[in-house]
């Protein structure tokens, strides 16, 4: 009787710490965390936070359209979109782990609207406006990766060109997308300081902390608790079949995602285009070198968008805010295109299959 009871007990105590680190390292961000202003306590960020709260208040008092679509496992996704111009490309940017639109893409944003394009500032599941109980590292945000490139298809029509940007877990997380089956209105993804997997990362940050014999809890509380693997997808992998151009830009001392994972993702693809940052750590390559940064980012546009790059300002959207529902299925005008059609229903299998298997 003794013998069971322990092994109760210990089961019950593996469990309590699985869920216990599943809460503190993936579970929804709350409070401050949500402060556009809450800088991450980075030594590296010291000299550039008050451009950074600069620009972060600049981006805030654009204005901008809040939308919304459904995930497909029918979680409420928010974004904030910002128009440029009628017939502009997209660009659809999606922030980092426990960021926020505003913080994450304070300058490039503004950049991008620059540039002539309309912007779209996805929020991630389980961050800012989106529902969602845990992050998931990219394992599902890159379906909802295609499902925010769907709204783009349902509401600027077939002709729409767009470009992902992500930085951090949201580069990673538009790397992974990148090999899945994308329409041929993606022309091309950037990518800034993304890592490889979450099993890499999370391995990666463990170690750092001297944490590491906490791995077998944390991908246990994953698979309980927060519904994925944190071998459930890799962007390395996913480059290596991705059929659209990619830029990747690192910070060389990044202390936080090793600049060595780029060199890893580029290496899986001798097409992708890598822009090392010397001495900028982790996701701050714009703010210590502005004007190499946009230049690389202009650059790639004109290289993948061709003409439809231009220097522009941003206008207001037409209407004021507003509010658009999508369900994330193609729509309208997008069935005109044999390949949209392709891609709405080849995705959403995939998605599927994908759901089922978890």
């Amino acid at each position: 009787m003794k013998p069971v009871l322990f092994l109760m007990a210990a089961a019950a105590a593996v469990t309590v710490g699985a869920w216990g680190c599943c809460q503190y390292a993936f579970a929804s961000p709350r409070g401050r965390q949500n402060d556009d202003h809450a800088l991450p306590p980075f030594d590296q960020l010291a000299p550039y936070r008050d451009k950074a709260h600069a620009l972060i208040r600049r981006l805030n008092k654009l204005p901008w359209e809040r939308v919304y679509i459904t995930s497909y496992d029918g979680l409420r996704l928010a974004g904030r979109y910002y128009h440029t111009a009628d017939g502009a490309p997209l660009d659809i940017c999606f922030h980092g782990y426990r960021g926020t639109p505003s913080r994450d893409f304070s300058g490039g944003a503004q950049m991008l609207l620059s540039m002539g394009h309309n912007v779209l500032l996805a929020e991630q599941r389980a961050q800012c406006g989106s529902q969602g109980r845990y992050i998931t590292m990219g394992v599902k945000e890159r379906y909802d990766c295609l499902d925010w490139i769907r709204w783009g298809l349902d509401r600027f029509g077939p002709e729409v060109s767009i470009v992902l940007y992500g930085i951090s877990m949201g580069a990673s997380t538009v790397l992974m997308a990148s090999g899945m089956d994308l329409p041929p209105n993606v022309k091309g993804v950037a990518a800034d300081c993304p890592f490889t997997s979450p099993d890499a990362i999370v391995r990666s940050v463990l170690q750092s902390m001297h944490a590491s014999a906490l791995y077998p809890l944390l991908a246990l509380g994953t698979r309980l608790f927060g519904g994925f693997s944190l071998k459930g997808a890799d962007a390395a992998e996913a480059v290596g079949h991705a059929r659209v151009p990619i830029l990747l830009i690192h910070g060389e001392d990044d202390r936080f995602v090793p600049c060595g994972m780029s060199r890893a993702i580029a290496a899986a693809n001798p097409a992708a285009e890598l822009h090392v940052f010397p001495g900028a750590g982790h996701g701050i390559s714009f703010l210590t070198d502005e004007e190499r940064y946009k230049t690389l980012l202009e650059r790639f546009s004109r290289r993948v968008l061709g003409e439809l790059t231009r220097t522009a300002p941003a206008r207001r959207c037409r209407g004021g805010p507003g509010v658009f529902q999508s369900s994330g299925s193609a729509a309208g005008k997008s069935r005109e295109n044999s390949g949209l059609i392709s891609f709405s229903l080849r995705s959403r299998v995939t998605a599927s299959s994908r759901a089922s298997s978890r």
